[in-house]
């Protein structure tokens, strides 16, 4: 029972884990970067029918603070993206899925951010569900808010997170150490009880022989 109690956090945390590894998440983006540094813009919509296949494009669009209509900015098709927005030219890269069968990932990468990137980001995921019977179309539309900023800033959230992190870690480990303890007293209280019936037994078998001893002396 003590093995299984201690064996099962690391039992569910391995199942998360193979769980999570071949799954899609549609996590949000970071929406703050700083200036001079790399900054992925995040876009992930998940296809909710693995067994069907689909065939997907994602294009961007940019509206710098202060403008009042979006630009074109990035486009990506079978493996091949293209920079429209001069503004970027050689400082935006693709950055989300690889294969063309199962495009999930639309993220873009921009090098060297200045001010002039802060501003409304939309990711658009346009994407041909192929069944049977029937083509399905559906599209997806993502917006971020980047804020350029001069040097790392850390929000409450973030701090409270990393917080909560640290205190989950820690109650864990305290729980485990009182599931040993606990499981050592256990098998320790077993084994003396394990002791002190043996030795019961070889007293009472030690008195027994000597009874029969006693009686086979009075006998002769």
């Amino acid at each position: 029972m003590c093995a299984v109690t201690l064996l099962l956090p690391v039992m569910l945390l391995a199942h998360q884990a193979s769980v999570c590894g071949g799954a899609c998440v549609e996590v949000e983006s970071d929406t703050e970067a700083v200036v001079g540094k790399g900054f992925k813009l995040g876009c992930i919509s998940c296809k909710r029918r693995g067994e069907v296949k689909a065939e997907a494009e994602v294009s961007w669009s940019f509206q710098a603070s202060g403008d009042s209509d979006f630009s074109e900015l990035y486009y990506y098709e079978n493996t091949a993206g293209e920079v429209i927005d001069p503004r970027f030219y050689d400082r935006l890269d693709w950055n989300g899925s690889k294969s063309t069968r199962d495009l999930q990932d639309g993220s873009i990468y921009i090098l060297n951010v200045t001010f002039n990137d802060t501003g409304v980001y939309k990711c658009n995921f346009n994407r041909l569900l192929k069944y049977s019977n029937h083509d399905y179309f559906t599209n997806t539309t993502k917006t971020i808010l980047l804020t350029v900023v001069p040097q790392v800033t850390r929000g409450m959230a973030s701090i409270l997170s990393e917080v909560m992190m640290y205190v989950s870690i820690i109650g864990l480990q305290l729980w485990l150490v009182v599931e040993m303890i606990y499981c050592y007293r256990k098998i320790s209280a077993a084994g003396e009880e394990a002791l002190r019936e043996s030795a019961a037994e070889y007293l009472a078998i030690a008195s027994e022989s000597k009874e029969n001893c006693a009686d086979a002396q009075v006998a002769e």
